[in-house]
């Protein structure tokens, strides 16, 4: 029983063959609505390029590289309005932003899944300055992104903080995205309270551990390649994934009885 005294969702196992057939579905989704999947990418990608252009301006460039790969901890809550477009192109209902909007206004545990999902990516870029400063010194500063990246690569203290800096992202990684695969589009499709979402999420990871871990695998591999080009990539990349993430969330969820 969930926390409201509600049934908990029945959880389905998966296969990797859905994996695949729910990208397939994902594009689809995107090819029959391309303008609005585009204006969710560019703004998804705008919003990492005016972070880069911040870091820049405040000489904290080298921030750039955490950030690229943190975004990829807060694309589920950035994809919301997808997951709600496939809902409505499922069900026959009209794909609007009003509508749209009108939804995900309704759904207040939302809230408290962005909290989450905003919670841990604030510890993310934490712990990545915690780290510079612990290995490559308090006062450690870089001129430039360049820099940066020759101190990392060619030092001995720059290869312990990039090993120990990508082993703690890949475990906050992993927190995220089990906690929040199926957690978001749940909360869109049905009046749960966001700690069972959580827990249906875990759940879901944990019934399919290897094609889940997989899809997670995609997911990161796609949004940090596409976050190389300036983000640009992203106005793509996000839709499709975000379009297919409700459908991999419809294989996993059991419908209601009726």
């Amino acid at each position: 029983m969930s926390i409201s005294g509600k049934t908990d969702p029945v959880v389905r196992p998966i296969a990797t063959a859905d994996i695949a057939e729910a990208l397939g579905q994902g594009l689809r989704d995107f090819q029959a609505m391309p303008l609005y999947g585009l204006m969710f990418g560019a703004l998804y990608a705008a919003g990492g390029i005016l972070i880069v252009l911040s870091l820049t301006h405040f000489g904290m460039v080298y921030l750039a590289y955490p950030i690229a790969a943190g975004f990829a901890l807060i694309g589920p809550f950035v994809a919301i309005g997808l997951y709600e477009m496939s809902r409505r192109r499922e069900a026959g209902q009209p794909v609007t932003l009003p509508a749209i909007w009108a939804t995900v206004r309704s759904r207040h545990e939302l809230g408290w899944m962005a909290f989450v999902t905003l919670f841990i990516f604030v510890i993310w870029m934490y712990q990545v300055r915690l780290l510079i400063a612990l290995i490559l010194g308090i006062n450690a500063s870089f001129s430039s992104l360049q820099q940066f990246i020759t101190v990392v690569l060619t030092t001995n203290e720059g290869l312990l903080f990039l090993a120990i800096g990508n082993a703690i992202g890949a475990a906050l990684s992993l927190i995220m995205f089990s906690l929040t695969v199926v957690s978001f589009p749940l909360l869109l499709d049905r009046e749960v309270d966001f700690v069972t979402a959580m827990v249906t999420s875990v759940r879901a990871v944990v019934t399919s551990p290897v094609p889940m871990i997989g899809w997670a695998a995609v997911i990161v591999v796609l949004l940090i390649v596409s976050a190389i080009p300036y983000f640009l990539g992203l106005v793509v990349t996000l839709p499709v994934l975000g379009h297919a993430t409700w459908h991999l969330y419809r294989r996993i969820v059991a419908p209601l009885p009726g």
